[in-house]
C-alpha cells in the first residue's frame, strides 16, 4: 500500500507549523553587512589604487618590472630569425 499526502503552504508556514526559529531578521542583517562589506571592497578597486598598492614606485617601479621581464625573456628566448629563413 502507498500513501501520499500533500501539503501545500508556505516555508513560512512550515517553520511555524514546526516550530523552528524565524530567521529571516538575521538574514536581512547578515546580508546588509555582506553588501557594506563588498560595497567598501569595490572603492578601493579603481586603477589607480590598484596600481599604488601593487607598484609601489608606481609608473617608475612599473618601466622597471617590464625591463626585467624582457631581459629575463631576451636571455632565454635567442634571437628570433631562424639563419635567414
Amino acid at each position: 500500500m502507498k500513501i501520499n499526502v500533500d501539503i501545500d503552504c508556505t516555508p513560512e508556514e512550515a517553520r511555524a507549523f514546526f516550530g523552528l526559529p524565524d530567521v529571516a531578521p538575521m538574514q536581512a542583517a547578515v546580508m546588509k553587512e555582506m553588501q557594506d562589506r563588498v560595497v567598501a571592497a569595490m572603492r578601493g578597486t579603481d586603477a589607480e589604487t590598484l596600481l599604488k598598492t601593487w607598484m609601489p614606485g608606481g609608473a617608475a617601479g612599473l618601466e622597471q618590472m617590464q625591463k626585467m621581464f624582457w631581459n629575463a625573456f631576451g636571455a632565454t628566448g635567442g634571437s628570433s630569425k631562424e639563419g635567414g629563413k
